[in-house]
């Protein structure tokens, strides 16, 4: 077996070795403290060619999902005894989580692509020795800032320049009430420089807006306060850390609530234990599969074992209302996840009205379908994006950006993207990627299926959360074609 009291890039080559495909660059990290110059190397972003391709056929399966990943190495790492972890994401940010836990002072161990956390309890956890990276992971920071509230010690926490970028309020917010202290006062931004607390205040909070992160950072805060904290959801959001909470051991209730909210509370100073957990393939993963079957006249694609959960649907019951001849086959129960595998063939689609209450169940799937929408006979309008501007990039700005490079008309409308899509995109386009690795994803699935190849101006990123994507969509019968550097004016070195 081989601990994890080592850094991400080694346990990058570790997976390398196992088979797990991983681009050989990494974006700068930003300082991790004001005015200081902690950098790792900076290198020229890798551009990638998606061309024309025939009918994509095969049986494949998505790496594990990235949501469940987090949880499931943080829950491990405050329960006490051995959580033993299959199918973990073996991508970047989750990669970056794990490397925080054993700056923590949690003991990992991989062997045979299985991970085990030796868990140390709530509250169990010990002062980094240096500020913690999370690379280009929101989930994993705002998870652990929750964590991190619930013990007395100080932690510096950064990320990459995309990273670093993102606004941290909304999170930090109800953590500073529970008793979390913020030491930069002037900025909500990366690096940050956290203060936790052995004596937390349990709150009931209500989420100003649908948020699974925050809602998921609140309840592991809760974890370590004594009595009961309350969040209250206004709309649904993903419901894993709520599922594996329990899974864990956790004195949690759900009430759903006649004004139509809903309260999850949880019982602080709770004792968890170690668990086995199984992670299903990641539905957001599989979205590209999906929409480049559809697109890609006479595919017929089987994607298997994949999460199917209410909470992270919305993209798959979109589709089908667009016309989508897709179905899920041999339904089970993987872990307290529902799971299926999807069958998906091409199809001629329509454009539809996506509802603004359906965006938390597919809140990192809009860039996709937004591509997918392209190819669908009219318009296709998708309300209360708004959530798109604070993640990895703008991702509303940078999806009208691209699609308009590659010849298809679309429009902003205040928080809505409109697509007027015909069954016929002319691309040719080079995508700005903005550092985003969903961007990058969908403009190349969108490129196996236009007139002219697209190429994005950076893959490198995508490693973050899906490192098998060109490998698995090319098992399928994609085509990709790899240039070393763009240059600034896009043309290939």
């Amino acid at each position: 077996m081989e601990s994890v009291d080592r850094n991400v890039a080694e346990l990058l080559n570790d997976a390398m070795n196992d088979g797990v495909r991983f681009p050989t660059t990494w974006h700068d990290r930003c300082s991790p403290t004001p005015g200081t110059e902690n950098r790792s190397i900076a290198f020229m972003p890798t551009s990638m060619k998606a061309l024309r391709c025939g009918p994509l056929n095969g049986h494949i399966q998505v790496p594990g999902d990235k949501s469940i990943s987090h949880r499931a190495l943080i829950l491990g790492a405050l329960s006490t005894g051995v959580t033993t972890i299959k199918g973990l994401l073996e991508a970047e940010d989750v990669l970056a989580t794990a490397n925080a836990l054993r700056r923590l002072g949690i003991p990992i161990e991989r062997a045979d692509a299985v991970w085990r956390v030796y868990g140390r309890g709530v509250g169990g956890l010990s002062a980094p020795d240096g500020p913690l990276d999370f690379g280009n992971s929101g989930t994993g920071v705002r998870l652990m800032m929750g964590v991190i509230a619930g013990h007395d010690m100080q932690v510096i926490c950064t990320g990459d320049v995309s990273l670093c970028r993102r606004p941290m309020s909304r999170v930090l917010q109800p953590l500073k009430e529970m008793g979390l202290t913020v030491a930069e006062s002037d900025r909500d931004m990366l690096p940050l420089t956290l203060q936790g607390s052995s004596d937390l205040i349990p709150i009931d909070y209500r989420l100003p807006m649908p948020s699974a992160q925050v809602k998921s950072a609140i309840l592991l805060a809760g974890l370590h306060a004594p009595g009961a904290t309350t969040v209250i959801e206004p709309e649904a959001t993903r419901d894993h850390s709520e599922r594996m909470l329990r899974h864990f051991g956790a004195d949690l209730t759900i009430l759903d609530r006649d004004d139509g909210t809903r309260a999850i509370t949880v019982a602080g100073d709770s004792e968890l234990q170690g668990a086995n957990v199984i992670v299903p393939g990641d539905p957001s993963s599989a979205a590209f599969m999906t929409t480049a079957a559809l697109i890609i006249p006479g595919s017929d694609i089987t994607i298997e074992n994949v999460l199917v959960n209410q909470t992270r649907f919305g993209f798959y019951q979109t589709v089908q209302e667009m016309g989508a001849d897709l179905t899920l086959q041999n339904e089970r129960n993987n872990g307290g996840e529902p799971v299926a595998d999807i069958r998906v063939r091409a199809s001629a689609l329509k454009g539809v009205t996506v509802p603004a209450a359906r965006a938390p169940s597919m809140i990192d799937e809009y860039p996709c379908l937004a591509c997918l929408a392209a190819f669908a006979e009219g318009e296709t309008r998708m309300d209360g994006l708004g959530e798109l501007k604070v993640k990895e990039s703008d991702r509303l700005a940078a999806t009208r950006a691209g699609l308009s490079t590659c010849g298809v008309r679309v429009r902003i409308d205040g928080d809505s993207l409109i697509v007027a899509g015909s069954r016929t995109v002319p691309g040719g386009g080079i995508v700005e990627t903005k550092q985003d690795h969903r961007i990058a994803m969908s403009f190349l699935t969108l490129g196996l299926a236009s007139e002219n190849p697209v190429t994005v101006d950076d893959s490198d990123m995508i490693a973050t959360s899906f490192p098998e994507f060109t490998q698995l969509m090319a098992e399928l019968g994609g085509k990709f074609k790899e240039a070393r550097t763009l240059d600034r004016e896009g043309s290939s070195e």
